[in-house]
Protein backbone atom coordinates (compact mmCIF):
# COMPACT_ATOMS: atom_id res chain seq x y z
CA UNK A 1 0.00 0.00 0.00
CA UNK A 2 1.08 3.70 -0.68
CA UNK A 3 -0.38 6.86 0.68
CA UNK A 4 0.15 9.25 -2.14
CA UNK A 5 -1.17 12.68 -2.47
CA UNK A 6 -2.96 13.35 -5.31
CA UNK A 7 -1.52 14.05 -8.70
CA UNK A 8 -3.87 15.50 -12.25
CA UNK A 9 -3.23 11.91 -13.26
CA UNK A 10 -6.33 10.92 -10.74
CA UNK A 11 -7.94 13.80 -10.23
CA UNK A 12 -10.68 13.02 -12.34
CA UNK A 13 -10.95 9.80 -10.19
CA UNK A 14 -11.04 11.50 -6.95
CA UNK A 15 -14.08 14.33 -8.29
CA UNK A 16 -15.78 11.15 -9.29
CA UNK A 17 -15.62 10.01 -5.72
CA UNK A 18 -13.43 6.61 -6.76
CA UNK A 19 -17.11 5.76 -8.82
CA UNK A 20 -15.85 6.50 -12.24
CA UNK A 21 -18.38 3.13 -12.90
CA UNK A 22 -21.69 4.92 -11.98
CA UNK A 23 -24.00 6.70 -14.07
CA UNK A 24 -25.46 8.41 -10.69
CA UNK A 25 -22.47 10.61 -9.75
CA UNK A 26 -22.37 11.67 -13.41
CA UNK A 27 -25.35 13.73 -12.28
CA UNK A 28 -23.20 16.02 -10.12
CA UNK A 29 -21.78 17.90 -12.77
CA UNK A 30 -18.19 19.89 -12.13
CA UNK A 31 -19.08 21.43 -8.86
CA UNK A 32 -16.66 19.62 -7.21
CA UNK A 33 -13.87 20.25 -9.74
CA UNK A 34 -14.86 24.04 -9.16
CA UNK A 35 -14.32 23.53 -5.62
CA UNK A 36 -11.05 21.64 -5.86
CA UNK A 37 -9.49 24.70 -7.60
CA UNK A 38 -10.80 27.41 -5.79
CA UNK A 39 -10.16 25.63 -2.14
CA UNK A 40 -6.06 24.14 -3.04
CA UNK A 41 -5.23 27.78 -2.97
CA UNK A 42 -6.90 27.49 0.61
CA UNK A 43 -4.72 25.04 2.09
CA UNK A 44 -7.37 22.07 0.64
CA UNK A 45 -4.80 18.97 1.11
CA UNK A 46 -5.97 15.16 -0.89
CA UNK A 47 -4.58 12.08 -0.56
CA UNK A 48 -5.09 8.74 -2.26
CA UNK A 49 -4.94 5.04 -0.74
CA UNK A 50 -2.64 2.85 -3.67
CA UNK A 51 -2.71 -0.97 -3.56
CA UNK A 52 0.43 -2.54 -4.60
CA UNK A 53 -0.93 -2.71 -8.56
CA UNK A 54 -1.17 0.99 -8.09
CA UNK A 55 -5.03 1.17 -8.14
CA UNK A 56 -6.17 3.74 -6.40
CA UNK A 57 -8.66 2.18 -3.40
CA UNK A 58 -9.42 5.23 -0.92
CA UNK A 59 -9.29 8.94 -0.68
CA UNK A 60 -9.21 11.49 2.12
CA UNK A 61 -9.50 15.15 1.87
CA UNK A 62 -9.11 17.72 4.93
CA UNK A 63 -8.41 21.50 5.14
CA UNK A 64 -7.90 24.19 7.39
CA UNK A 65 -10.65 24.31 10.05
CA UNK A 66 -11.21 27.89 9.48
CA UNK A 67 -12.17 27.30 5.21
CA UNK A 68 -14.95 24.83 6.32
CA UNK A 69 -17.75 24.78 7.92
CA UNK A 70 -16.86 24.58 11.52
CA UNK A 71 -16.25 26.88 13.94
CA UNK A 72 -12.37 26.54 15.18
CA UNK A 73 -8.40 27.54 15.28
CA UNK A 74 -4.96 26.22 14.30
CA UNK A 75 -7.26 22.74 13.21
CA UNK A 76 -7.34 20.56 9.77
CA UNK A 77 -10.85 19.49 9.45
CA UNK A 78 -10.72 15.81 7.59
CA UNK A 79 -14.04 16.56 4.92
CA UNK A 80 -14.36 12.83 4.29
CA UNK A 81 -12.58 9.81 3.95
CA UNK A 82 -13.20 6.89 1.91
CA UNK A 83 -12.20 3.60 0.78
CA UNK A 84 -13.91 1.99 -1.93
CA UNK A 85 -16.25 -0.26 -0.94
CA UNK A 86 -18.52 -1.81 -3.82
CA UNK A 87 -17.79 -4.42 -6.11
CA UNK A 88 -18.44 -2.39 -9.07
CA UNK A 89 -15.45 -0.58 -10.67
CA UNK A 90 -11.98 -1.54 -9.10
CA UNK A 91 -13.50 -3.82 -5.97
CA UNK A 92 -14.05 -3.42 -2.37
CA UNK A 93 -11.10 -2.44 -0.37
CA UNK A 94 -12.25 -2.37 2.19
CA UNK A 95 -11.08 -3.74 6.03
CA UNK A 96 -7.11 -3.44 4.52
CA UNK A 97 -6.22 -0.70 6.68
CA UNK A 98 -6.16 1.61 4.05
CA UNK A 99 -8.45 3.78 5.87
CA UNK A 100 -6.28 4.23 9.08
CA UNK A 101 -3.42 4.69 7.25
CA UNK A 102 -4.90 7.25 5.02
CA UNK A 103 -5.84 9.05 8.48
CA UNK A 104 -2.15 8.58 9.81
CA UNK A 105 -0.92 10.50 6.71
CA UNK A 106 -3.04 13.40 6.92
CA UNK A 107 -2.27 14.04 10.56
CA UNK A 108 1.08 13.62 10.21
CA UNK A 109 0.54 16.32 7.09
CA UNK A 110 -1.10 18.76 9.66
CA UNK A 111 1.24 18.15 12.17
CA UNK A 112 3.89 19.81 9.45
CA UNK A 113 2.24 22.28 8.69
CA UNK A 114 1.70 23.69 12.66
CA UNK A 115 -1.71 22.45 13.19
CA UNK A 116 -2.38 22.08 16.89
CA UNK A 117 -4.72 19.24 16.00
CA UNK A 118 -7.27 17.38 13.89
CA UNK A 119 -10.76 17.13 13.59
CA UNK A 120 -13.40 14.89 11.89
CA UNK A 121 -17.17 14.51 11.62
CA UNK A 122 -18.37 11.04 11.27
CA UNK A 123 -22.16 9.85 12.36
CA UNK A 124 -23.34 8.11 15.49
CA UNK A 125 -25.34 5.41 13.76
CA UNK A 126 -23.70 2.90 12.01
CA UNK A 127 -23.20 4.03 8.48
CA UNK A 128 -20.52 6.02 5.90
CA UNK A 129 -18.16 8.28 8.47
CA UNK A 130 -18.79 6.61 11.51
CA UNK A 131 -18.19 8.35 14.42
CA UNK A 132 -16.93 5.13 16.56
CA UNK A 133 -14.37 4.54 14.02
CA UNK A 134 -12.60 7.80 15.00
CA UNK A 135 -12.97 6.97 18.16
CA UNK A 136 -10.95 4.12 18.08
CA UNK A 137 -8.60 5.99 16.15
CA UNK A 138 -7.82 8.13 19.29
CA UNK A 139 -10.62 10.93 18.33
CA UNK A 140 -13.29 12.43 21.20
CA UNK A 141 -16.04 13.72 20.84
CA UNK A 142 -16.01 17.25 20.32
CA UNK A 143 -19.66 18.61 19.43
CA UNK A 144 -22.91 16.92 18.09
CA UNK A 145 -25.95 18.35 15.77
CA UNK A 146 -28.35 15.99 15.42
CA UNK A 147 -27.08 12.30 13.72
CA UNK A 148 -24.07 14.10 12.70
CA UNK A 149 -20.84 14.14 15.72
CA UNK A 150 -17.98 16.39 15.30
CA UNK A 151 -14.41 14.65 16.53
CA UNK A 152 -11.18 15.35 17.03
CA UNK A 153 -7.70 14.94 18.29
CA UNK A 154 -5.53 17.53 19.86
CA UNK A 155 -2.02 17.44 19.04
CA UNK A 156 -1.07 19.91 21.96
CA UNK A 157 -2.15 20.93 25.07
CA UNK A 158 -3.27 24.56 24.23
CA UNK A 159 -5.73 23.19 21.14
CA UNK A 160 -8.87 24.80 21.40
CA UNK A 161 -12.07 22.44 20.92
CA UNK A 162 -14.04 22.99 17.54
CA UNK A 163 -17.90 23.32 17.83
CA UNK A 164 -20.33 23.04 14.78
CA UNK A 165 -21.89 26.29 13.34
CA UNK A 166 -25.40 25.79 13.18
CA UNK A 167 -28.48 26.76 11.73
CA UNK A 168 -29.14 30.79 11.34
CA UNK A 169 -31.84 30.99 9.41
CA UNK A 170 -34.26 29.57 7.03
CA UNK A 171 -35.54 30.10 3.30
CA UNK A 172 -38.69 31.87 3.41
CA UNK A 173 -42.18 30.70 1.31
CA UNK A 174 -42.53 33.42 -1.95
CA UNK A 175 -46.27 34.31 -2.26
CA UNK A 176 -47.35 33.15 -5.73
CA UNK A 177 -44.14 30.76 -6.35
CA UNK A 178 -43.12 27.49 -5.58
CA UNK A 179 -39.77 28.03 -4.10
CA UNK A 180 -36.92 25.81 -4.35
CA UNK A 181 -33.65 27.00 -2.55
CA UNK A 182 -30.50 24.73 -3.22
CA UNK A 183 -27.65 25.26 -1.09
CA UNK A 184 -24.59 23.64 -2.32
CA UNK A 185 -21.02 23.52 -1.12
CA UNK A 186 -18.95 21.68 -3.93
CA UNK A 187 -16.92 19.05 -2.40
CA UNK A 188 -19.44 16.11 -2.03
CA UNK A 189 -20.67 14.88 -5.06
CA UNK A 190 -23.32 13.18 -3.07
CA UNK A 191 -24.99 16.25 -2.48
CA UNK A 192 -24.17 18.00 -5.79
CA UNK A 193 -26.59 15.10 -6.94
CA UNK A 194 -29.12 16.68 -5.36
CA UNK A 195 -28.73 20.29 -6.57
CA UNK A 196 -28.65 19.06 -10.36
CA UNK A 197 -31.69 17.34 -10.00
CA UNK A 198 -33.55 20.04 -8.04
CA UNK A 199 -31.95 22.22 -11.01
CA UNK A 200 -33.41 20.23 -13.58
CA UNK A 201 -36.79 19.24 -11.97
CA UNK A 202 -37.33 23.23 -11.63
CA UNK A 203 -37.01 23.82 -15.13
CA UNK A 204 -39.54 21.50 -16.01
CA UNK A 205 -42.35 24.17 -14.70
CA UNK A 206 -41.64 27.25 -15.96
CA UNK A 207 -42.19 30.89 -14.00
CA UNK A 208 -44.27 29.30 -11.21
CA UNK A 209 -41.47 27.56 -10.24
CA UNK A 210 -38.41 29.61 -8.50
CA UNK A 211 -34.97 28.40 -8.24
CA UNK A 212 -32.71 29.50 -5.83
CA UNK A 213 -28.98 28.54 -5.89
CA UNK A 214 -27.14 29.63 -2.98
CA UNK A 215 -23.31 28.73 -2.81
CA UNK A 216 -21.86 28.34 0.50
CA UNK A 217 -18.33 27.28 -0.66
CA UNK A 218 -18.01 31.13 -0.20
CA UNK A 219 -17.73 30.99 3.34
CA UNK A 220 -19.09 34.71 4.34
CA UNK A 221 -22.87 33.42 2.54
CA UNK A 222 -22.31 29.99 4.70
CA UNK A 223 -22.08 32.11 8.17
CA UNK A 224 -25.20 34.23 6.92
CA UNK A 225 -27.37 30.95 6.93
CA UNK A 226 -25.25 28.25 8.83
CA UNK A 227 -26.34 25.75 6.14
CA UNK A 228 -24.00 23.57 4.16
CA UNK A 229 -25.54 21.47 1.78
CA UNK A 230 -29.88 21.11 1.87
CA UNK A 231 -32.29 21.15 -0.40
CA UNK A 232 -35.34 23.45 0.88
CA UNK A 233 -39.16 23.62 -0.74
CA UNK A 234 -41.01 26.54 0.13
CA UNK A 235 -39.32 26.22 3.17
CA UNK A 236 -39.47 22.62 4.31
CA UNK A 237 -36.57 20.51 4.19
CA UNK A 238 -36.40 17.89 1.68
CA UNK A 239 -32.76 16.08 1.99
CA UNK A 240 -31.65 13.95 4.92
CA UNK A 241 -29.24 11.45 3.86
CA UNK A 242 -28.60 10.04 0.78
CA UNK A 243 -29.63 11.86 -2.74
CA UNK A 244 -33.46 12.37 -3.10
CA UNK A 245 -34.72 10.56 -6.29
CA UNK A 246 -35.49 12.85 -9.29
CA UNK A 247 -39.05 12.00 -9.60
CA UNK A 248 -39.09 12.32 -5.95
CA UNK A 249 -38.29 16.32 -6.19
CA UNK A 250 -40.56 16.70 -9.06
CA UNK A 251 -43.26 15.39 -7.38
CA UNK A 252 -42.90 17.61 -4.62
CA UNK A 253 -42.70 20.53 -6.43
CA UNK A 254 -45.80 19.71 -8.75
CA UNK A 255 -47.57 19.09 -5.57
CA UNK A 256 -47.32 22.45 -4.52
CA UNK A 257 -47.50 23.89 -7.82
CA UNK A 258 -50.89 22.59 -8.06
CA UNK A 259 -51.91 24.39 -5.13
CA UNK A 260 -50.93 27.86 -6.36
Amino acid sequence: MQIVDLAEQHEHLYFLCLEDWSDEIKEAGDHKACWYRKFVDRGLHVKLALDDEETVGGMIQYLPVEQSTVEGKDLYLVLCIWVHGYEQGRGNYQKQGMGKAMLQAAEADAKSLGAKGMAAWGLWLPFWMRASWFKRQGYRKADRNGFAVLMWKPFQDDAEKPKWIRKRKTPRRIPGKVSVTAFKNGWCPAQNITFERAKRACAEFGDEVLFQPIDTSDRNVFLEWGISDDLYIDGKLITKGPPPAYEKIKKEIGKRARRL
